[in-house]
C-alpha cells in the first residue's frame, strides 16, 4: 500500500456514441473527444476531487464521485486497499446528453486503477469491460470506451464480450450537441416490453448493413441506420431532436439519436458530405453546438507518472 504513495497516473477517455440507429444496446462508437483525469495516490484516506469543464459544481468532488467510486471498487475487486485519493478532472464531454459521460466516467476510475496498480496487480481488457459492465449496467458505451473504434458488444453466461472493428476511412462523424439534457432512465422508460415482429426483423437487417456500411460502405449508411425499435418510441420526449433527425435525413443525411439523446449523430459518407449536414443545422438549428469529430481508435488511455 505504501508503494503506492506519490504514484500519479494522466487517463484520457473517449466520448462515444452508442446504438447508431438500429444497433440498440449492442453497437457503439468511439469519438475523438475526450475527458482527461489526472490521479495521484496520497497519504491518508478518502478522495479530493477537483472538476474542471463539465460538471463543475454538479458533479460529487469527495468519495462518492462516481470515478473515484469506480477506482475503488476495482481495488476492492482486486484485494487492494484504496489510498487516498487526490484527482483532477478536466471534463468536455457533455452530461445527459447521449454522448457516454457515465460511461467515461466509470472507464476513467478503472483504467486510473489499472495505472495506479501496474507492476501489483495485472488487470486483463476482458476484465476491464467486466467490471465497467458490472458498474454501468451494460456494456454498448464502456466497450468503445475502453477499446476504441466500432464495438459490437453483447453478454451471455460468461459475461460481458466485444469485438472490436475498424471504420472506413471516409466516415466523418458530426455530432449536434443542445444545450438541455436528457434522462437515460428516462429514456429507456419510454421503451415497449415487446415490439412487433417486422420491426425487429427489419432492425436485424439493418444492423447487420450498418457494419458493412461504416466498415467497407459508407455510401449505405443512410438505408443502414434506419430504426424501428427505440427511436420513434422516445420522439416525444425529444421533440426538437426528433425534428433534426428527420431533417438532416430527408437531405440525405444518416442522422441517428446518439445514445439516449438528446444529442444527434451524424455518420456522413465522407467530410464534403459532413459540411454539408453542419451547414443545414446551423441554418435550422443555431443554437445546437457542431462538433465534427473523427472516430476514436485508440480507446482510453494511462500513463503512469513515475
Amino acid at each position: 500500500m505504501n508503494s503506492l504513495i506519490g504514484r500519479k497516473v494522466t487517463v484520457k477517455v473517449p466520448a462515444t456514441s452508442a446504438n447508431l440507429g438500429p444497433g440498440f444496446d449492442t453497437l457503439g462508437m468511439a469519438l475523438s473527444y475526450y475527458d482527461e483525469l489526472i490521479v495521484e495516490a496520497v497519504a491518508g484516506s478518502g478522495a479530493v476531487v477537483e472538476v474542471i469543464g463539465e460538471g463543475a459544481g454538479e458533479v460529487a468532488t469527495d468519495s462518492s464521485n462516481l470515478v473515484v467510486k469506480s477506482l475503488a471498487f476495482t481495488f476492492e475487486k482486486f484485494g487492494q486497499k484504496v489510498p487516498g485519493l487526490k484527482l483532477t478532472a478536466h471534463n468536455i464531454i457533455p452530461h445527459g446528453r447521449g454522448m457516454g459521460s457515465s460511461g467515461a466516467a466509470v472507464v476513467s476510475g478503472i483504467v486510473a486503477a489499472k495505472g495506479l496498480l501496474e507492476g501489483i496487480v495485472k488487470i486483463s481488457d476482458q476484465e476491464l469491460l467486466t467490471i465497467a459492465t458490472e458498474l454501468e449496467g451494460h456494456p454498448d458505451n464502456v466497450a468503445p470506451a475502453l477499446f476504441g473504434g466500432l464495438t459490437i458488444a453483447w453478454e451471455d453466461e460468461t459475461g460481458p464480450h466485444h469485438k472490436k472493428l475498424f471504420v472506413h476511412r471516409g466516415v466523418s462523424p458530426l455530432e449536434l450537441v443542445p444545450n438541455h439534457k436528457m434522462s437515460t432512465a428516462l429514456a429507456r422508460s419510454l421503451q415497449p416490453d415487446s415490439v412487433p415482429h417486422d420491426d425487429a426483423v427489419f432492425n436485424v437487417s439493418r444492423s447487420a448493413l450498418l457494419i458493412a456500411a461504416l466498415t467497407q460502405s459508407p455510401e449505405l449508411l443512410l438505408a443502414a441506420t434506419e430504426d424501428r425499435l427505440h427511436q420513434d418510441y422516445r420522439a416525444a420526449a425529444m421533440p426538437e431532436t426528433d425534428s433534426i433527425v428527420k431533417l438532416m435525413r430527408e437531405h440525405g443525411h444518416a442522422a441517428v439519436v446518439s445514445g439516449a439523446g438528446p444529442s444527434v449523430l451524424v455518420l456522413a459518407s465522407d467530410p464534403a458530405q459532413r459540411l454539408e449536414a453542419a451547414k443545414l443545422a446551423a441554418k435550422h438549428y443555431p443554437q445546437w453546438k457542431a462538433l465534427l469529430l473523427a472516430v476514436d481508435f485508440k480507446g482510453a488511455t494511462v500513463a503512469l507518472h513515475q
